[in-house]
């Protein structure tokens, strides 16, 4: 496989639960797809509870489980909770499209919200820090 668009949602929401996800596609746009799923499907209490479970399992079996980051997977379904309000796409191609930041310009997305390093606070990979500057919703 080369791409997260060779599952359509419902096998991309199953394989990446059951861990069957091939970690060579899961990529930044993939985590985002993962987040999109979850909110529009689950709401966003259940997406950040289902997506930080399901994330954590994942990189655990991959071995790198230090690269788990409480704040940062929150964080970015929060965001995309944000934008899915606002969306008026039905799919993740369309979704991203109007929103391409949550790709393209996602750490200066995430800067808005926080005056700290999230991505390598090691209290930031352990527990979830709100925003100090900006709050998502």
């Amino acid at each position: 496989m080369e791409s997260h668009y060779e599952f359509n949602d419902e096998s991309f929401e199953r394989a990446f639960a059951g861990g069957s996800f091939p970690a060579s596609i899961f990529n930044h746009e993939a985590h985002v797809r993962l987040a999109w799923l979850h909110v529009i499907k689950y709401g966003v209490d259940q997406a950040v509870e289902n997506v930080n479970t399901q994330l954590l399992a994942f990189v655990t079996q991959l071995g790198a489980a230090e690269k788990y980051n409480k704040t940062l997977t929150t964080a970015a379904v929060k965001a995309v909770h944000h934008f899915v309000c606002r969306s008026g796409s039905k799919s993740f191609t369309g979704f991203i499209a109007e929103f391409p930041r949550l790709v393209t310009g996602f750490k200066a997305l995430m800067a808005a919200h926080y005056d700290i390093d999230i991505f390598n606070s090691p209290l930031a990979k352990k527990e979830y820090i709100a925003p100090q500057l900006l709050p998502f919703d």
